[in-house]
């Protein structure tokens, strides 16, 4: 029986955390690949002698080269410059943008039937990115973002009720950006709206830290960005397609008119299954849910063009 086959592009922290956390899951075997010679074949060969202390007994293999790729059924791609103190998701555009259209490009070229879960930032602008090189249809192309944010949302009302974090249910919708929109009104704790247990002054205390999560951590850090969280929340998603398991998952992906926005990757609530992308749930929303929408969005579509005409510049678009 052939074992599914998982290559991770990018084998800085996030890339590796995603490969450690594929092999816990026992999802397949894994293909940890960057360009920067040894840093994937060092990283791979740690984890491997994990194996017998973990109780895992999948392969992974690290790579400088795409070719060792061929025939993933999922392709992660996690490549790219992190975020510093200071720098802004749309700072990184023009460098991140060039590497991950060549890693998709490559990916689909050497596994043209895979899927691809973006993880670089900015998140929605690499998805659009890793559309157009790999020309994979949308339901195959989506971004971890939605997963993330609502992880932190989620945690942060856990702390304030002292409640587990597994039993608060909560959305962020919107950009992977400081435009993401964390909808109060979808969050529960058990079965309880959150607005009936914390106070409204408190509620946008904890939104506004939900849009600040990355940045937080970023400044604690000094150098780099998260990577556990990021990396947890990726496996999930490749959990959900290689399983079928079809989560409903907030997540970026192409819209295509629902809520009224189109050609754009944007975070909703998605049926993620063996299909990839199934189908999107749209949420009832109010006219302010709708306007920070679509602010968010057009903060997507500047940063898109930013890429596009970086990318062009370098002859790359096509």
């Amino acid at each position: 029986m052939r074992r599914r086959k998982i290559t991770v592009i990018g084998a800085g922290n996030v890339g590796a955390a995603v490969a450690h956390g594929l092999l816990v899951k026992g999802l397949g075997n894994v293909v940890l690949m960057d360009v920067v010679e040894g840093l994937a074949a060092g990283k791979a060969l740690d984890l491997l002698q994990s194996g017998p202390v973990e109780g895992w007994a999948y392969d992974v293999k690290g790579t400088a080269h795409y070719r060792d790729t061929a025939d993933s059924d999922v392709v992660v791609i996690t490549a790219g410059v992190a975020r510093r103190p200071g720098m802004s998701r749309e700072d990184l555009t023009a460098t991140n943008a060039r590497i991950v259209w060549e890693a998709a490009k490559q990916a689909a070229a050497y596994s043209p039937r895979a899927h691809i879960v973006v993880v670089s930032n900015p998140l929605d602008v690499m998805c659009y990115i890793a559309l157009r090189a790999s020309g994979f249809p949308p339901n195959r192309v989506y971004g971890q973002s939605g997963v993330l944010d609502s992880s932190r949302f989620r945690t942060f009302i856990a702390q304030e009720l002292g409640v587990a974090g597994e039993d608060v249910h909560a959305y962020v919708l919107g950009g992977h950006g400081d435009e993401m929109v964390p909808l109060v009104r979808y969050a529960y704790v058990g079965c309880v709206p959150v607005d009936h247990l914390i106070p409204q002054t408190r509620l946008r205390e904890i939104v506004e830290r939900t849009k600040r999560g990355g940045a937080e951590i970023v400044s604690l850090l000094k150098q780099g960005s998260a990577y556990y969280a990021p990396a947890a929340s990726t496996v999930q998603m490749v959990q959900s397609v290689l399983e079928d398991r079809k989560r409903i998952l907030p997540m970026s992906v192409y819209l295509n008119g629902q809520y009224g926005l189109s050609d754009i990757y944007f975070g909703v609530p998605a049926v993620l299954g063996g299909d990839g992308v199934e189908r999107m749930i749209e949420l009832n929303l109010d006219d302010g849910e709708l306007a920070a929408l679509n602010r968010s969005a057009e903060t997507i579509r500047r940063a898109v063009a930013a890429a596009r005409d970086h990318l062009k510049s370098e002859g790359v678009w096509c």
